[in-house]
């Protein structure tokens, strides 16, 4: 009966210290997969950052083809455009600022989780 018990125990040791070692894998699993998330975000950022001023230079262009032409209502129309598109750029930057912020939060959430892993090996 005393090995049995022994054995359930020891059993019962390796599945708990399993169970924790799948969960701290989890997690860092998890900050890995939020980094590569919010690098595509952050990608996608820079190229909607990029499209917004390619439309800027393009609005002005046209801003100044028409202020050479005469076209009063064009000129008011172009520079309706103009800012709208510089809102879209503030916003685009806005959000390109976040989610850098997020990268280095879930960098330093993932080198936490891992150094904490291997802390625990030490013990």
């Amino acid at each position: 009966m005393r090995g049995t018990r022994l054995t359930v125990v020891a059993v019962g040791g390796m599945v708990l210290a399993l169970g924790f070692g799948g969960a701290w894998a989890g997690e860092i699993r998890g900050d890995v997969r939020d980094l590569r998330q919010d690098r595509r975000e952050l990608r996608q950022d820079n190229r909607e950052i990029r499209q917004d001023q390619r439309e800027l230079w393009r609005d002005r262009r046209e801003l100044r083809r028409d202020i050479k032409a005469g076209n009063t209502d064009e000129v008011r129309q172009d520079r309706a455009e103009l800012r709208q598109d510089r809102r879209e750029l503030r916003e685009d930057r806005r959000d390109r600022r976040d989610d850098v912020r997020d990268l280095r939060q879930d960098r330093r959430e993932l080198r936490r989780d891992v150094h904490q892993r291997r802390q625990s090996f030490r013990k």
